[in-house]
C-alpha cells in the first residue's frame, strides 16, 4: 500500500469562520472575566492612590470646561444657541457622555503600550487589558452624573423619569469606544506617537461636536454635525434626560448600527492579531 501522505497547514483561524471566531472571544472574555478585574481595581487604585485630590478630578474637568464656555459667551466670543434650560445643567450632562468616549478611548488606547512588560513575559488574554480599562472611564461617568444630579437640585429641576434609559442609550457609546480602542491600543503599541495625535484628535472632535453648545442650523459645522455619529450618541442619552424624548432618534439608530459594526469588526482583528502582540510591543 501506498504511504499515507501527511499536510501540514498553519493555523488559520479565518478557516474555522466568522462565527466560530465569534464565539470563541467571547468564550474567551467569560473565562478571563476574574483576571479583567483585577485589572481594573489594579488601574482605579493606581490612578487614585497617588493622587491629591484624587476623585475630584472627574468634577474639576468638566467644571473648568463648562466655566470656560460661559466667560466666552458672556464676553461675547461665543453664543451657546438656544438651550431652555440653565446651561450648566445642559453643559456638565453632554460633557459627562463626551467623557465617557473620551477618557475610555484614551485610556484603552494607552492599555497594551503601559502593560509592555507585562505583555512580554506573561501569556495572557490582552483583551482583558482593553476592557478594564475602559473601567476608568465608567466610574468617571457615575462621579460626573452625580455632578448633573447636584445641579438638577440646586436650579430646582426634575430630571425625565425616563432617566432611567440611560444606562441602555450609553450602551452604544461603549462599543464605539471599546471597537476604536482595541484597535488603537494595537496602533500606540507599534508607534508611540498614535497616543499623542489621539489627545489632540479628542481635543479637536469636542469642539467640533455639539457638546457645549446646541447643534447649528446653518454653516459648515451643520453639515458635519449631521454624518458625526458621537453627536447622535452623546445627545440621545442627553434628551432623554431633559426632554423626555429622543429629538433625532434615526440619527441615533443609524449611529447605533454603525457602533455595534465598528465593534465587531475591530474586535474580530483585535483577536486575530493578538498572539503576535508581544513581538511588537
Amino acid at each position: 500500500m501506498p504511504e499515507a501522505v501527511k499536510t501540514y497547514q498553519p493555523d488559520n483561524s479565518l478557516r474555522k469562520g466568522y462565527f466560530s471566531i465569534f464565539r470563541e472571544i467571547v468564550d474567551e472574555i467569560v473565562e478571563n472575566r476574574w483576571l479583567t478585574w483585577q485589572l481594573f481595581k489594579r488601574d482605579f487604585l493606581t490612578i487614585y492612590k497617588q493622587s491629591f485630590i484624587g476623585v475630584l478630578w472627574a468634577f474639576i474637568i468638566p467644571l473648568v470646561s463648562v466655566g470656560t464656555f460661559v466667560l466666552l459667551n458672556q464676553s461675547g466670543i461665543f453664543v451657546f444657541g438656544e438651550i431652555g434650560i440653565p446651561y450648566p445643567i445642559y453643559a456638565v450632562l453632554g460633557m459627562a457622555f463626551w467623557q465617557l468616549f473620551s477618557t475610555g478611548l484614551i485610556a484603552s488606547s494607552n492599555s497594551l503600550a503601559k502593560a509592555r512588560t507585562m505583555i512580554t513575559k506573561i501569556n495572557f488574554s490582552k483583551k482583558s487589558l482593553v476592557i478594564a480599562s475602559m473601567g476608568q472611564a465608567l466610574v468617571s461617568f457615575l462621579i460626573q452624573f452625580g455632578l448633573v444630579v447636584a445641579l438638577f437640585a440646586f436650579y430646582g429641576i426634575a430630571p425625565s423619569p425616563l432617566v432611567a434609559l440611560v444606562p441602555i442609550l450609553i450602551i452604544p457609546i461603549l462599543f464605539f469606544t471599546l471597537g476604536l480602542g482595541f484597535i488603537l491600543s494595537l496602533l500606540n503599541g507599534i508607534v508611540r506617537d498614535v497616543g499623542n495625535m489621539l489627545s489632540v484628535l479628542i481635543t479637536f472632535l469636542m469642539f467640533l461636536t455639539p457638546i457645549l453648545y446646541a447643534k447649528p442650523t446653518e454653516g459648515l459645522l451643520a453639515v458635519l454635525t449631521v454624518y458625526n455619529p458621537l453627536y447622535y450618541l452623546a445627545a440621545a442619552p442627553r434628551d432623554i434626560v431633559l426632554m423626555n424624548r429622543v429629538s433625532e432618534i434615526g440619527g441615533f439608530v443609524a449611529s447605533s448600527i454603525l457602533a455595534v459594526a465598528v465593534f465587531i469588526l475591530c474586535l474580530i482583528i483585535f483577536h486575530l492579531t493578538e498572539t503576535r502582540v508581544a513581538e511588537r510591543v
